[in-house]
């Protein structure tokens, strides 16, 4: 890859400080030309410094695409000259059907095979695979949903390692060349219905964190990244939710923020203590928060929609009801995707449909009446993106839907892939890579 100039990356940088506000952890340099983390550098799926293509098909645009082993949801994370994702292969002959016995399940995938939970390295320049590590192979003993994956959980790097929350198949540290430093085993997670796992694990300095929640007993844990060493491990009086948790620094002090069903809470990053809460959301939350100028917005939808702003300064305890809400929605919020908090316009989407929804994030204030996503046709699992002025949407169908991000929001292409897409896409320089059922691809320019 050629290097950067330093004066343009300079100039990305003030532009963006200048724009972005409080977004809650101030991210390094070379973290803000990644895409090293579930929902990109920032936490809130903007990309500050890339600029990839507005159109393209599979005849154009298209750098590589490469088939995939085995299936996974995860989105692909991006740092240097490697993309990482991971996957779940079924390996060996087919058994018999092994049906899930949860309460209440339904839709579910039956078990009919082992498992080979893997972890890739890819190259950027031409696709080809860099490391392929198995790090576990078993018998799942649960299907999942029959559209979700055995692999859902994103990884996260700090450049220097790579690390894989497998869920009920441990907790990994690898080196980037996909050798294994250190490995937990957390036990077995059963979650609602059955319908699997997917909560990617948080790095802020040298702690990593991972929420536990299920039907079972529900935690929120702190590792040292560099041993493995468990920090602390907190009860959580919650079900199951699909989440991931955010690291915000307030007023000087980190504190991870966790949505799950009964409470919104925040903790001490350095303790695991809770410092507050806040019920406000409904059943299933698989939409992770996002955070600004001092406000925490979470949101899902389910049998009933529900979205809250909370403001951070001063809460404490049980701030449900409180001056510490700053505004309720309880409309138009998304299921499975997050929302996209670019610039000073929270975007997100109505439940897992092509209706993009605009507000100022602080006030709650509309900006304009919610828009249709013409040409995406199919329920939208991944999460919109933004870079260059231009959020992305990609849905289940292979279409992405490219909008401008100003005051109107037109329409600026509609792109169609031989794929069906449920990851959410990662954006790096000139770069979009977008991880669908049977390929990767990687979107530029020649």
């Amino acid at each position: 890859m050629s290097p950067l100039c330093f004066l343009p990356i300079i100039g990305c940088l003030l532009a963006f400080v200048a724009r972005a506000g409080d977004v809650g952890v101030r991210p390094s340099a070379e973290a803000l030309r990644n895409w090293p983390q579930w929902r990109g550098p920032l936490a809130n799926g903007v990309a500050p410094q890339a600029n990839p293509p507005i159109h393209w098909s599979e005849t154009n645009n298209v750098r590589w695409k490469i088939p995939l082993p085995g299936k996974g949801h995860s989105s692909p994370i991006v740092f240097g000259d490697s993309v990482y994702l991971l996957a779940a292969v079924p390996v060996g002959v087919a058994q018999k059907p092994v049906h899930d016995d949860a309460p209440g399940v339904h839709d579910s995938v039956p078990v009919t095979h082992r498992h080979q939970f893997i972890a890739l390295a890819i190259s950027r320049r031409d696709g080809s695979i860099l490391w392929k590590t198995v790090l576990r192979e078993e018998w799942p003993h649960e299907g999942g949903h029959e559209t979700g994956s055995l692999a859902s959980n994103s990884p996260v790097t700090d450049g220097e390692r790579l690390y894989v929350f497998f869920g009920s198949r441990g907790l990994y540290c690898l080196n980037l060349k996909g050798e294994v430093i250190w490995s937990k085993d957390l036990g077995r997670m059963h979650t609602l219905h059955a319908h699997g796992e997917g909560s990617s694990p948080v790095l802020h300095g040298d702690t990593l964190i991972v929420c536990w929640d299920q039907e079972g007993d529900s935690f929120l844990y702190a590792f040292d990244k560099r041993t493995g060493k468990q920090l602390w491990k907190t009860a959580r009086d919650e079900k199951t939710s699909w989440s991931t948790p955010l690291v915000v620094e307030h007023e000087g002090k980190p504190q991870v923020i966790v949505s799950a069903t009964k409470r919104v809470r925040g903790y001490d990053l350095a303790t695991g203590a809770q410092l507050w809460e806040c019920a406000g959301l409904t059943d299933n939350v698989v939409s992770s928060p996002v955070y600004t100028d001092g406000v925490v917005v979470a949101g899902n939808s389910y049998y009933q929609q529900a979205m809250v702003a909370i403001r951070l300064a001063g809460a404490k305890g049980d701030i449900t009801g409180t001056d510490k809400v700053a505004w309720k929605l309880n409309r138009m919020t998304p299921y499975v995707s997050s929302p996209l908090l670019y610039d000073d316009t929270l975007y997100f989407l109505r439940h897992n449909q092509n209706i993009l929804s605009r507000l100022e994030p602080v006030t709650g204030k509309p900006r304009g009446e919610p828009i249709r996503l013409e040409g995406i046709g199919d329920f939208i699992f991944s999460s919109p993106v933004g870079a260059a002025g231009r959020i992305y949407v990609t849905g289940r169908d292979g279409v992405t839907v490219v909008v401008r991000h100003d005051s109107e929001n037109a329409p600026m292409a509609v792109n169609r892939l031989e794929d069906s897409f449920s990851a959410s896409p990662a954006l790096v320089d000139r770069e979009l890579y977008l991880r669908g059922e049977r390929f990767l691809y990687c979107i530029a320019q020649p």
